[in-house]
């Protein structure tokens, strides 16, 4: 079980006893008393991207859930969670979904891929998100609907849910070791990456043509547009130099501009990164895990690695490289940023904060909101720094109960544009809404991060919310993750 010394969230009664706990922290988590609702909350607020009026400060992150059909379409499993995010009443949506942009880049069998014979089901979930988003609120006209496009790199797994088919950019001494990579024969040539480059756009003018508003070019969670970032390593034109590990974001970004100039372009980008993290063994016993260590890195320094990271101790954030990216974005013209940290696969703890891990994880090294405080002040300071991009902020589901009174502030304060949602709305898509138009959350759906929702993919399973969601719960998964849960002792 985790450590006795974090306090749950639910143990806070109210907006006072919670604000003492952050305070006996030592962290900075601004917080209001009150939820306000529309049309005098911040969070209802509209804010212009580029021509088109965005309704409110609510965005929907894209996820995987693995149940998508073999040949790359959608399932009813993946429409249910598009309706779902259609009323939850959130103006943003980034994305909703991964889609990789060749089937060999999927992160698991089931993830969609954008190919011509399923681009009829990629509008689909289009369609239904805009139809419930219709029924349930109302007026689509300012509602920015966009679609992911990615390829995972070294964390493909295109055949089969265990097994790692791995495309990476440079040979990383510690991921190689944690995820048996023992050879360059996965190591990209430039000749693959052009082709590359040319799926992103084939993917970008099907989204176009299916009425998607932007497309995401994504650049986080150790996938390869991140890694990209991090060739430090690499030689040749797609490593080394700051104007080389960028040049596949640039080379994308050029030929959507050209094939589809009316297109906006985001990106979702680890802000920053740590070295890998693993259970501690001393702290382990049998299928118990410890609390997270970082990996030994003494003989890596100065650490060429990892991106947004101190090279010198790379258990700390240096966001010098992240605000030249983000120049590099907004010289582009590309305004819409969400930002996030590190990769679930390798340093869970400061990606999505959490009370519970998940089954490949590990205890939590910190109380999970110094987590969420790191993420928000890192944010805040690339807003303050780059106040002309839209910045969509990351890591609010552990708030749970508190997350409207935290991001309410934030948004007023100018901290963040966006607050971004992801796993609380697979448990609570109404979420928005709720706060919107009755200033209150309702606490027997919010998330209380089991990593239920991680857990199942990492064993071959649909993701969902299994402890709160009946659809999942009632599900033969459900019966067969509760009892995973107890042979791993999570």
């Amino acid at each position: 079980m985790p450590l006795a010394k974090y306090q749950r969230i639910g143990h806070h009664k109210t907006v006072e006893s919670f604000k003492a706990h952050v305070n006996s922290l030592g962290i900075d988590l601004p917080c209001d008393d009150e939820i306000l609702k529309a049309p005098e909350s911040p969070l209802a607020q509209t804010s212009e991207c580029q021509g088109f009026r965005i309704g409110n400060r609510f965005c929907i992150h894209p996820m995987e859930g693995w149940d998508g059909e073999i040949d790359g379409n959608p399932s009813e499993h993946t429409l249910r969670r598009w309706h779902n995010f259609g009323l939850s009443g959130a103006k943003l949506i980034w994305g909703g979904e991964a889609v990789a942009v060749r089937p060999e880049g999927r992160a698991n069998p089931n993830q969609l891929f954008a190919a011509e014979h399923t681009k009829a089901g990629l509008g689909k979930l289009r369609e239904e998100l805009l139809s419930a988003h219709r029924t349930h609120i109302g007026d689509t006209d300012d509602l920015l609907i966009g679609l992911q496009l990615t390829h995972s790199g070294r964390f493909c797994r295109p055949n089969d849910k265990i097994k790692l088919e791995p495309r990476i950019v440079y040979r990383h001494p510690i991921l190689d070791r944690k995820f048996g990579i023992d050879s360059d024969a996965p190591v990209l040539s430039d000749s693959e990456i052009k082709s590359l480059i040319d799926d992103y756009h084939s993917a970008a003018r099907m989204a176009c043509d299916l009425g998607y508003q932007f497309v995401d070019v994504k650049h986080c969670h150790g996938y390869i547009g991140h890694e990209f970032l991090s060739a430090f390593t690499r030689p040749g034109p797609y490593g080394g130099s700051f104007e080389n590990r960028t040049r596949f974001l640039r080379e994308i970004v050029a030929g959507i501009r050209a094939d589809c100039p009316d297109l906006k372009i985001g990106v979702r980008l680890s802000a920053f990164d740590f070295v890998p993290f693993y259970p501690d063994p001393e702290q382990s016993e049998g299928k118990k895990l410890g609390p997270g260590i970082p990996e030994d890195f003494s003989d890596y320094l100065p650490y060429k690695y990892g991106f947004g990271i101190d090279e010198d101790n790379p258990i700390a954030a240096n966001i010098a490289e992240t605000c030249r990216f983000l120049e590099l974005l907004r010289e582009l013209d590309i305004l819409l940023v969400n930002l996030s940290a590190g990769s679930p696969y390798y340093n869970p703890h400061i990606q999505r904060p959490a009370y519970f891990p998940p089954s490949d994880g590990y205890q939590p090294p910190e109380d999970p909101l110094v987590g969420v405080a790191r993420q928000v002040d890192i944010t805040a300071q690339i807003k303050k720094q780059f106040s002309d991009l839209l910045i969509v902020g990351t890591a609010y589901s552990y708030l749970q109960e508190f997350l409207p009174h935290v991001a309410q502030m934030l948004v007023r304060d100018g901290k963040v544009d966006f607050i971004g949602l992801g796993r609380m709305v697979l448990s609570y898509p109404d979420l928005p809404v709720d706060v919107l138009q009755k200033g209150e959350a309702s606490k027997r759906k919010l998330c209380r991060t089991f990593s239920d929702c991680t857990t199942a993919p990492r064993n071959g399973m649909i993701s969902g919310c299994f402890p709160l969601d009946t659809y999942y719960k009632k599900s033969p998964e459900g019966t067969a993750l509760r009892e995973l849960k107890k042979s791993i002792q999570l």
